[in-house]
């Protein structure tokens, strides 16, 4: 039995293209829009379980909107191989759950986080088919400047001591085209310090992109 406020997570089967099923889970919710999470790329030894991505479907969640997110396929209970992951296998996989999302979510476009590298595939995602937002935290692959031609809000997140990262850029690229930037105080890109900023970073996202859904 589930109560009033318990977060309930569902194991979520999600099928690509190319015959290979998904891990995923899910959390119902009746607001929009719905938040797809990407994970770190195998690459970068992430999963759905990361800390980052189980805080920001839980800050969501908390207020209504419904979640998904995902382990890319040889990572976790996905089926495939790891050793087999190029930059157009992560696409498919995106694509694969991007297409469940906007199934979950009544055909309603998603707000997609993406942590680290999973920054390219929500970027072309984003080019290619209808999203409520981005929200970038720990961008790997695109860069700052990229944002002007985004078709859609974007919010980034950043670590104050993750020194990869020119946070200046990113400010002047963001704030100049009314789009937001956070940066977590003492946080590393592990955000072992902070984390609930990056949540309520989420949780602020979302709200603006239900307030422009129902303007439309």
């Amino acid at each position: 039995m589930v109560v009033k406020g318990q977060f309930l997570e569902r194991p979520t089967l999600i099928p690509t293209e190319h015959g290979l099923v998904l891990e995923g889970i899910s959390h119902r919710g009746s607001k929009r829009p719905l938040l797809l999470v990407l994970p770190p790329s195998p690459a970068e030894g992430g999963g759905m379980d990361h800390v980052v991505a189980a805080e920001l479907v839980y800050a969501a969640a908390r207020l209504g909107y419904p979640t998904l997110r995902f382990n890319y396929r040889g990572v976790g209970a996905s089926q495939g191989e790891v050793a087999k992951t190029t930059p157009k296998t992560l696409m498919q996989d995106g694509w694969a759950a991007y297409a469940l999302a906007v199934d979950n979510a009544d055909g309603h476009a998603p707000v997609i986080a993406s942590l680290g590298a999973s920054d390219a595939v929500a970027w072309q995602l984003s080019k290619d088919h209808p999203v409520s937002g981005l929200m970038f935290i720990n961008p790997s692959l695109v860069a700052a400047n990229d944002v002007a031609v985004a078709r859609c809000p974007v919010t980034a997140v950043l670590a104050e001591n993750d020194s990869t990262l020119s946070r200046a850029e990113w400010a002047e690229a963001l704030q100049t085209r009314g789009h937001v930037l956070t940066v977590v105080p003492g946080a590393d890109r592990g955000y072992q310090r902070n984390l609930l900023m990056v949540g309520q970073a989420a949780a602020g996202f979302l709200a603006r992109a239900e307030q422009a859904l129902a303007m439309l």
